[in-house]
């Protein structure tokens, strides 16, 4: 990540350097995933795309935008136009604010009168939003209401029922429940947004009047940074994992010299108060599925026994991997990321020590090591980073450490076999292979869009994307789960054929790194096939798109008995698929649920 896009930034240097910092952003070859994204304004919306743009490349999204004309943003969502339609958005963000309001209600209005101008009001929002829906099939994201810049009541203004505020808060609270209701549908919330900002600063007129700005110049960084961190996490780019240094940054002292019963951690004072808030926040992160760890530079008893200390928060069970010793941090959080199969980008580096962050930086450059400042500021600093910024929030999320663990067990496990067969047969792996179902939808999206190293097609798609096909007789879908005498995986694995008379061509087949080397590729191969003979197919096309994170699985097609077909100098490949009868099954070590015989 560049340094002067992560949180804090400074506002005033990205609006007046952004030619420079976009030109090093391009600069860094690294692989993108492209999105188009459809900006539909009730207000100016030039700068705050200029600025978007900075954001998403940095996150590794690489945007084209479609941008309304000035106070159109209900005329091209209702009616379109051949430019809008022609672009195809992957996701539309309405960039509405208190301006686009049309009616407020009048000083002791009465609750009918007030309830008929929210109808209203919500009405044609919810209108505009099913129409988008209905179009364009992709994610939107709304802004919701910032507080008015005067109250006529008062104080009283939000709790009488015909103050602005209350009105506005009522908005935001229908706004708030139709994201509930609605898996594609986000609000970016600038009514938080403002409140941090500062609303008078946010809301200053004299940008509305001489720009039609809804917002101050200065601002639209910080908003423009908290909708880049929605839309990377639409698209699978959420970091994974929280990285804790120990000593002055989960407790005050050094537990190797002071001892663990001299520790600042806990009511006693001031300091151990903070210490002991903030790791009240990293439990909870623990149960929106951040995985936790530790690298710290300690002897492993003193850092257990830290952990350890009554008044701690934290103990040594709500981490994955406890790296306490003597060699550089950077190879630590590399070592973590190789354990836990993921990569070094999917990590971030807590340490209260500037020296070991820029150490990080040059040995580590994929981990981001965010600069989180006093004690005081780590929890604002972490959470306003939108580093784990959530837009769903499965059942395999909150259990996703568990799985981790279970994970190292099974790796533990492994290193007491000779013979890898046996090792696999020893875990008594069960799988539920089955066509899409309405109850993984969500799960199924966010695997298309978070798979990077097991992926052959690297499609990504979004949630009704995936009900589409899920209800299209032309295609096969199939997803996989699978669990052993360790734990339930969840869902791990997606395949997509899209069938053209008796040809079958693989749109998209992706695994998590969590179940990799365990044999459910040809699991799902064998699942793939009967599908594929259900449906008259005899020949099935594969193909491969290499990135410079999927070249593990390059030789895929070849193990499950495809013959190369062409290949191009991007290596990108097409493979066919002869089904031959009688088909002899692949897979020998996983029992599958209700499988037919082949």
């Amino acid at each position: 990540m560049q340094k002067e896009l992560e949180y804090p930034f400074d506002s005033e240097y990205i609006l007046k350097k952004s030619k420079s910092i976009k030109q090093r952003l391009l600069a860094d070859t690294a692989a993108r995933t492209p999105k188009k994204i459809a900006v539909l304004g009730g207000s100016t919306t030039h700068d705050i795309v200029r600025i978007l743009e900075l954001f998403l490349l940095d996150r590794g999204i690489a945007p084209v935008f479609y941008e309304s004309e000035y106070g159109q943003y209900w005329e091209d969502a209702m009616f379109g136009n051949k430019e809008l339609d022609a672009f195809g958005p992957d996701v539309i963000f309405v960039h509405t604010s208190l301006r686009n309001i049309r009616t407020f209600p009048a000083p002791g209005d009465s609750g009918e009168r007030v309830e008929q101008l929210l109808e209203a009001e919500y009405g044609r929002f919810e209108t505009m939003w099913e129409k988008l829906a209905q179009t364009w099939h992709c994610p939107i994201i709304q802004n919701n209401f910032e507080y008015p810049y005067f109250r006529l009541l008062g104080n009283q203004d939000g709790a009488q029922i015909s103050g602005r505020t209350y009105f506005v808060s009522e908005l935001n609270r229908r706004f708030a429940c139709y994201a509930r209701e609605h898996d594609s549908f986000f609000i970016n919330d600038i009514n938080y947004q403002s409140a941090v900002y500062g609303l008078d600063e946010w809301s200053a007129p004299f940008y509305w009047h001489m720009y039609k700005y809804a917002l101050c110049l200065k601002a639209i960084p910080w908003m423009a940074h908290n909708l880049a961190n929605i839309i990377k996490s639409i698209f699978g780019k959420n970091k994974k994992s929280l990285v804790l240094d120990l000593d002055n940054t989960l407790w005050g002292g050094v537990v190797g010299d002071d001892g663990p019963e001299n520790l600042e951690i806990g009511q006693e004072t001031n300091m151990g108060q903070v210490y002991a808030e903030f790791q009240s926040y990293v439990k909870l992160l623990k149960d929106c599925g951040v995985i936790l760890n530790v690298a710290s530079k300690n002897e492993e008893q003193n850092a257990l026994a830290g952990l350890n200390h009554p008044a701690g928060i934290l103990r040594p069970e709500d981490f994955l991997l406890i790296c306490a010793n003597w060699e550089p941090k950077s190879s630590n959080l590399l070592n973590i990321a190789a354990q836990m199969n993921i990569l070094p980008d999917s990590l971030v580096f807590a340490d209260d020590n500037p020296a070991e962050r820029e150490i990080v930086r040059c040995q580590a450059p994929e981990v981001t090591a965010p600069e989180i400042g006093r004690p005081e500021d780590y929890i604002r600093v972490l959470d306003r980073g939108g580093y784990f910024e959530v837009t769903a929030l499965s059942e395999d999320d909150r259990r996703r450490s568990q799985m981790y663990q279970a994970n190292l067990e099974r790796s533990r496990q492994q290193a007491s076999f000779a013979d890898y067969g046996e090792y696999l047969l020893s875990l008594q792996m069960k799988a539920q292979i089955r066509p899409f179902e309405p109850v993984y939808m969500a799960r199924i999206a966010q695997l298309t869009n978070k798979s990077n190293q097991f992926n052959l097609t690297t499609r990504r798609f979004t949630q009704a994307q995936i009900e589409e096909m899920a209800a299209d007789a032309g295609r096969i879908t199939l997803y996989g789960k699978l669990e052993d005498k360790f734990g339930d995986n969840g869902v791990v694995s997606v395949a997509i054929g899209r069938v053209e008379g008796r040809c079958a061509h693989i749109e998209l087949w992706l695994m998590s790194c969590r179940v990799l080397k365990r044999d459910m590729e040809f699991a799902m191969m064998d699942a793939f096939v009967q599908r594929c003979r259900a449906a008259g197919v005899t020949t099935v096309f594969g193909y491969y798109y290499p990135t410079a994170k999927n070249g593990m699985v390059r030789d895929f097609y070849s193990l499950q008995g495809f013959e190369k077909v062409s290949e191009d100098a991007e290596g990108n490949a097409v493979w066919k698929y002869e089904i031959p009868a009688p088909y002899e099954k692949k897979n020998h070590v996983i029992e599958v649920e209700g499988q037919d015989a082949l």
